[in-house]
C-alpha cells in the first residue's frame, strides 16, 4: 500500500471557464458588446495552461476598463490612457505573469496614444484587445479618435471633421508582433484570435468591432448583418487566397500596387490571380495595405490575423541585460549609488 505525502506536489487543477467569472454582478447596458468580449476572455484563459493567479487584467478609463472588475483574477483600475504603461512596469517586474489590457478607442487611441505606439516599439510581452465601438461611451457619446468622418454625435452636431485613426495600421507601423481584428458579433473567431494573441510572445494587439447599443448601435451593421455580411468580410487565412462572398465567388487581386475586387465567376479572372495571406511575413507592407481597406468602401473590411512574426522582447531584454551587469559587477547598493557618483555639498 502507498501513501501519499502531504509534502508531494498536488495535481494541477484543470482550470474551465468558471474559475474566471466573479461573483460580483456585471455593469454593463444590456446588449453591450463588451459582454461578449469578457466571455471569449473568460473561455479562453483557461486554455492557455497557467495558473490563474499567473493572470492579471489591466485598464485605464471607459466602458471597457471596467473589466478587470468583471475578471476573477488579479487586476489593475488605472487612470486614463496609462494602462499600458502600468502593464509594461509590472511585466518588467514580473516577467512570469501573464497580463491583458483591456482597453477602449477613447483611453487608448487618444490621451493613451504615446504609451500605445511606445509599447508596441519596444514589444513588451502584453495582450492588448482594444474595444472599438467609435464613439466616447462612458461619457454619453462624444466623438473619438476612431469615429468616422462626418459623424454626427454631441461633441460634433454637424459632422466629425477629423480623419480617423485606423488602430491595426498605427500597431503595426509601431513595430507589434501579432496585430489581428475581429467582432463581438463572431464569438468563434474572437476566442481564436484571443488564444492566439494569448499563446504569442510579445506585444499582441487585437482590435475588436464592439457595437455600441446606446451612443453608437448599428457602427458595422455591414459587417455584422445577415444580408450583407458576407459582401464586406474578408476572413483572413494564413497562405489562402483572400476570397470572400456568399459564394465565395470574389477575390483580392493587386493591381499597380493596389488592391481591387475581381469576380471569380467571370472567365477572365482565376483563383491564380488572388493575393495569398501571409501573416509570418517579415516586410510589414501587406499588413499595412489590408489594415488600410477600411478606407476603401468598394473593398471588404478585413478580419483576422494581419502580422505575426518574432522578435526579442523588452521586458525579456531588460531582465537579461539585468542578470549579466549582476553577474559582472555583483548586486547593487542602493544607499551607495545615492551617495556616489557625481554628488556635492551645498554649504
Amino acid at each position: 500500500m502507498t501513501v501519499k505525502s502531504d509534502m508531494e506536489p498536488k495535481e494541477k487543477k484543470k482550470l474551465t471557464y468558471q474559475d474566471f467569472v466573479p461573483e460580483n454582478e456585471v455593469k454593463w447596458c444590456p446588449g453591450c458588446g463588451d459582454y461578449s468580449i469578457l466571455a471569449q476572455v473568460q473561455r479562453v484563459l483557461p486554455e492557455l495552461g497557467l495558473e490563474r493567479e499567473k493572470f492579471v487584467c489591466v485598464s485605464g478609463i471607459g466602458c471597457s476598463s471596467r473589466f478587470p472588475y468583471y475578471m476573477n483574477t488579479y487586476g489593475f483600475h488605472g487612470i486614463h490612457g496609462r494602462a499600458a504603461a502600468i502593464a509594461t512596469g509590472l511585466k518588467v517586474s514580473r516577467p512570469d505573469l501573464s497580463i491583458w489590457v483591456a482597453t477602449g478607442d477613447g483611453d487608448m487611441m487618444s490621451i493613451g496614444g504615446n504609451h500605445f505606439i511606445h509599447a508596441c516599439r519596444k514589444n513588451v510581452d502584453l495582450n492588448i484587445l482594444l474595444f472599438n465601438n467609435r464613439i466616447y461611451g462612458l461619457t454619453k457619446g462624444q466623438y473619438s479618435p476612431t469615429s468616422q468622418k462626418g459623424m454626427i454625435t454631441k461633441t460634433s452636431p454637424y459632422g466629425v471633421v477629423d480623419h480617423p485613426f485606423k488602430p491595426i495600421a498605427l500597431a503595426i507601423g509601431s513595430g507589434a508582433t501579432f496585430v489581428a481584428r475581429s467582432i463581438d458579433r463572431e464569438p468563434k473567431h474572437m476566442q481564436e484570435m484571443i488564444k492566439k494573441a494569448g499563446e504569442h510572445k510579445g506585444l499582441s494587439f487585437v482590435e475588436i468591432y464592439q457595437n455600441c447599443v446606446i451612443f453608437n448601435d448599428g457602427e458595422y451593421s455591414k459587417l455584422t448583418d445577415k444580408d450583407s455580411r458576407d459582401d464586406n468580410l474578408l476572413v483572413l487565412e494564413d497562405k489562402k487566397p483572400m476570397i470572400f462572398g456568399k459564394g465565395k465567388d470574389k477575390g483580392i487581386k493587386l493591381v499597380n500596387f493596389k488592391p481591387v475586387v475581381i469576380d471569380l465567376n467571370k472567365k477572365e479572372n482565376s483563383i491564380e490571380d488572388v493575393l495569398i495571406h501571409d501573416e509570418t511575413d517579415e516586410s510589414s507592407m501587406r499588413a499595412i495595405m489590408l489594415a488600410c481597406m477600411i478606407e476603401d468602401h468598394k473593398l471588404p473590411t478585413p478580419i483576422g490575423i494581419f502580422r505575426r512574426v518574432q522578435k526579442s522582447t523588452y521586458d525579456g531584454d531588460v531582465n537579461l541585460q539585468l542578470h549579466e551587469v549582476t553577474k559582472k559587477y555583483g548586486k547593487g547598493d542602493l544607499n551607495t549609488l545615492l551617495n556616489g557618483g557625481n554628488t556635492w555639498e551645498i554649504k
